[in-house]
């Protein structure tokens, strides 16, 4: 057996154990404590609502096993198993130009991962969204979006490949460097056009219509020194009873956007502490430290592969006998989260800390109480567990436990 073929399959195999330990450790706790509510939560919400969070999140973390065994799965029929080698050879045979054969290549890669996703995707909506009371989305909605997401993938994405399958053929030694600058450039631009024209397509967007609440928010964004195209509500409801709200697009595209789930849900007071944390996140600079980690990994992740094409032991070690530039890339991907997993839990604690830190700003500029009143509506409406395993929520949680972040919002309520 190849060297590298060793090196890939312990990390994969190492990966997917860690994962599921982890999975089935979270299940296990959260269940452990499933019959009572925790003490600082204990006037706020009921048993039987930390029964269905317990429930929840359990059902949630036996469909991410089997999503994790399934994703395993993939990855070494594509490699080891021979798909990919399959897929080249086809498409060598079918196209002569080498720009629509890598686009072939990789859209059916893309398209058969898809798949293999759908029926875990059918099941999470239709059993488990739906039997704790969140899904509203329809089988023909369904797959409307799944169509629709395939229009805008064919629509950017292709364009996009083609561009980075010249760069790699054309562009010498350093064309992972030109490829970099094209992926910035084409991220930007989704971030610009996405409030007027992708979001659209899957939701309808109206302004805001309560005056009382728009004046608010109105003040709160002067006194915070930021400014918005507008105001909007998102009918979130058509598909989930989850509620939400954000902030989306930079510059002068700015809007705010706010679930119709959440409007019915929290009073004014507690919306606009909502907002003044996700304004905290544009003033502290998150979304744009966000971004420039993004594009630096990306950087050195296409720096890597700049290495690696022209490596034999690469494509050998994962089963494969045809180099190109279109099979590298697609190599590279399936190959890359075996081995980039242990820096997941670094990337949430920075995310939790991010989320502090707009928490803190809430504070200053609206009020922690409501703040810390909406989380626990928040918390409650969708089941979110407030007992997580504390080791599973330090590897994949973006967002402090719920104890840990009230605590906070109340330490600061009491400083106020």
């Amino acid at each position: 057996m190849h060297p590298f073929t060793l090196v890939f399959l312990a990390a994969l195999a190492a990966t997917t154990l860690v994962k599921l330990w982890l999975a089935r450790r979270h299940a296990r706790h959260v269940a452990a404590h499933r019959d009572a509510v925790p003490a600082d939560f204990a006037e706020k919400i009921d048993l039987p609502a930390h029964h269905k969070a317990a429930d929840y999140s359990v059902a949630k973390a036996r469909l991410g096993m089997v999503n994790i065994l399934v994703e395993m799965a993939v990855v070494l029929a594509f490699t080891l198993g021979g798909g990919l080698q399959a897929l080249a050879d086809l498409w060598q045979g079918t196209f002569d130009n080498p720009y629509f054969r890598g686009l072939a290549l990789i859209g059916s890669v893309v398209a058969l991962s898809s798949l293999a996703d759908i029926p875990l995707a059918l099941y999470r909506t239709f059993r488990i969204e739906a039997r704790f009371g969140f899904n509203k989305m329809t089988p023909a909605m369904f797959f409307a979006d799944l169509a629709k997401q395939m229009l805008l993938g064919a629509l950017f994405g292709a364009p996009l490949l083609l561009c980075v399958l010249w760069l790699m053929a054309k562009m010498g030694e350093y064309w992972w460097l030109y490829v970099w600058l094209t992926w910035m450039g084409f991220n930007l631009l989704v971030l610009a056009i996405y409030p007027t024209f992708i979001a659209p397509f899957f939701n309808k967007f109206s302004p805001l219509e309560d005056l009382a609440l728009k004046a608010r928010i109105e003040k709160l964004l002067a006194a915070c020194g930021f400014q918005a195209k507008g105001l909007f509500v998102m009918d979130g409801s058509k598909r989930s009873s989850h509620g939400n709200a954000y902030f989306t697009g930079f510059g002068k595209n700015r809007r705010i956007v706010l679930f119709d789930t959440l409007l019915e849900r929290l009073d004014n007071d507690e919306i606009e502490a909502v907002l003044a944390h996700e304004l905290g996140h544009f003033k502290l600079r998150h979304v744009m430290k966000r971004v420039i980690l993004l594009f630096g990994l990306s950087l050195g992740f296409l720096a890597l592969l700049g290495w690696l094409i022209d490596k034999p032991w690469f494509y050998a070690g994962l089963g494969v006998s045809t180099q190109g530039t279109d099979v590298a890339l697609v190599l590279f991907f399936l190959a890359m989260p075996a081995f980039i997993f242990p820096f997941e839990p670094l990337m949430s604690y920075f995310s939790r800390r991010h989320e502090f830190e707009a928490d803190d700003y809430a504070s200053q500029h609206s009020s922690a109480a409501h703040l810390s009143r909406a989380l626990v509506k928040l918390y409650q409406d969708n089941a979110a567990t407030l007992t997580p395993d504390p080791l599973y929520s330090a590897v994949y949680d973006s967002h402090p436990p719920a104890s840990q972040r009230v605590a906070n919002l109340q330490k600061s309520a009491h400083g106020a």
